[in-house]
């Protein structure tokens, strides 16, 4: 499985930016999707969480940080998930990763190669 981002750029603050992320590879595998998540990595700090969306109901649920301002989708027929950023502030600078947990397991399988936000005036 193959995890493809995308969507990264520059804005100001108060700016906003989608983040795509592509899934391909094992059919098998794309129907065992449990969640796909997005995490970022900002300079000098550890990796947070940023949000998930589970592929059955697709539930979601969000870092307090980003509640409100940011929103998880999916594509199911395309197997694509998108992180709408709306409202961004200099804190939501950072390397953004999409991620994926197979059903059966407790953590993240896979991840794309990351793709840059910054929020600079």
């Amino acid at each position: 499985v193959q995890l493809q981002a995308s969507g990264g750029g520059s804005v100001q603050p108060g700016g906003s930016l989608r983040l795509s992320c592509a899934v391909s590879g094992s059919i098998f595998s794309i129907n065992r999707i449990n969640r796909m998540g997005w995490f970022r990595r900002a300079p000098g700090k550890e990796r947070e969480f940023v949000a998930y969306i589970r592929r059955s109901g697709g539930i979601t649920y969000y870092a307090d940080s980003v509640k409100g301002r940011f929103t998880i989708s999916r594509d199911g027929a395309k197997n694509t998930v998108s992180l709408q950023m709306n409202s961004l502030k200099p804190e939501d600078t950072a390397v953004y990763y999409c991620a994926l947990m197979s059903l059966g397991s407790a953590s993240y399988d896979y991840w794309g190669q990351g793709t840059q936000v910054t929020v600079s005036s």
